[in-house]
Parts: C-alpha cells; sequence; structure tokens
C-alpha cells in the first residue's frame, strides 16, 4: 500500500511512530530502505498490525510489552531479533538488571541454554551502550 492509499489516523501511520520510537530510526529506515517487492506486505503488516494494533495499546507499559518480546525471543531462539529487541528494551526504559531478571527467568521456563545464548546477546549490548 503507497502513503496517498492510506486513510489519516491509519494504523499504520501510529505503527509507524511507535516502532521508530522503539527500534530507532536507523533500524527502521535500514528496513524499509532493504522492502521491496517480495517483502513490502510484510513490512505494512508488522508496522500495521505488531506496532500498530498491539504495541500502542494502553493495556501494558512499553517495559512489560519488552520484557514479553525478550522472552518470546529466547523461547523461540531467535537471536538477531533479540539483539534488536535488547536495544529496545533500554530504549524502552528497561534497566540492565531488569533484562537480566527476565534472561534469569528465562534460563528456568525457557532453558539455560537458551538463557546461556541470551546474556552472550545481552552483554554484547550492554557492552555498546554502556560505550556510547
Amino acid at each position: 500500500m503507497t502513503d496517498s492509499q492510506r486513510l489519516p489516523g491509519d494504523s499504520y501511520d501510529a505503527g509507524m511512530a511507535v516502532r521508530r520510537e522503539v527500534l530507532g530510526n536507523e533500524h527502521v529506515d535500514k528496513s524499509t530502505n532493504n522492502s521491496n517487492e517480495f517483502t513490502d506486505e510484510f513490512q505494512e503488516m508488522i508496522t500495521r498490525y505488531a506496532w500498530g494494533t498491539i504495541w500502542t495499546r494502553d493495556g501494558l507499559t512499553r517495559t512489560t510489552r519488552s520484557a514479553i518480546t525478550l522472552t518470546a525471543m529466547i523461547a523461540g531462539g531467535y537471536w538477531e531479533e533479540l539483539e534488536m529487541h535488547v536495544h529496545a528494551a533500554l530504549r524502552n526504559g528497561m534497566t540492565p538488571e531488569e533484562i537480566k531478571e527476565v534472561f534469569l527467568q528465562c534460563a528456568i521456563y525457557c532453558s539455560v541454554p537458551a538463557a546461556n545464548v541470551a546474556f552472550k546477546i545481552g552483554k554484547k549490548v550492554l557492552d555498546e551502550y554502556a560505550a556510547k
């Protein structure tokens, strides 16, 4: 769908705003600039539904949504997405201590090996964050 086909107040616009706030402009620009005929509809879908319908709801804070998302990434073994969402969690106001607690909780409910990978990824992101 092109910008001219969207209605004002569309969930896509709200989704893009939240997506940029949570993931950062650099990441979103890279994703949208790399979009093509094959992936355009997927980018549209995740912006509209994940970001514009779920992340914009009032029922949970962004830090709670980040904690849930970190858990889902660990449970599914989505390591590249986990790295992106550790950055997002920090942007959303989660502290390194809270992220560590999520990873510890995941060690029990998702597996120690999965948490081991998560801690390696988390340390890398936290080191980058501290260096800025």
